[in-house]
């Protein structure tokens, strides 16, 4: 399948790519297909729309840089994509980017869950007051660098 980036311009994708919002991602509900994409550098993704080419995110797996981190997701939220179990999970964050060389940022409040299996995926919104939408990430790394092991 041919794709139009943000990040690559026109590619070929896989169809296991695909991933389906049900609800869209905060402010951004009318977009419902994304593609998954790999970043040009590790750890990084692109999560980008398929409705629209100026909208991607970039897109990290939070516990590489907040260790400690916990979501308290209710069983209700994963049955909306079909989820039973955790090992059929994906977790993101979505990163923010500063043009002005400002600190990169994680949203950690509102992860991204896919399910594995369905390909659909959701953001939920996390109640636990730890969590932010701004986490400094290298604030966050030089905290789990000193954290016992």
């Amino acid at each position: 399948m041919k794709v139009r980036t943000k990040a690559y311009g026109d590619i070929d994708i896989d169809e296991r790519q695909k991933l389906m919002f049900p609800d869209g991602l905060f402010g951004f509900e009318n977009l419902k297909d994304y593609v998954l994409l790999d970043g040009e550098t590790t750890p990084f993704f692109w999560l980008q729309s398929l409705d629209s080419r100026e909208t991607a995110f970039v897109l990290v797996d939070p516990f590489l840089f907040c260790p400690d981190y916990e979501m308290d997701i209710s069983d209700d939220e994963l049955a909306k994509i079909g989820l039973k179990s955790p090992e059929n999970m994906l977790f993101f964050s979505i990163l923010t980017i500063p043009a002005d060389n400002g600190p990169m940022t994680a949203n950690l409040q509102g992860p991204i869950i896919i399910n594995r299996d369905t390909r659909l995926a959701k953001q939920v919104v996390l109640s636990d007051t730890r969590w932010k939408t701004k986490h400094n990430v290298q604030e966050e790394l030089a905290k789990s660098k000193k954290a016992p092991c």
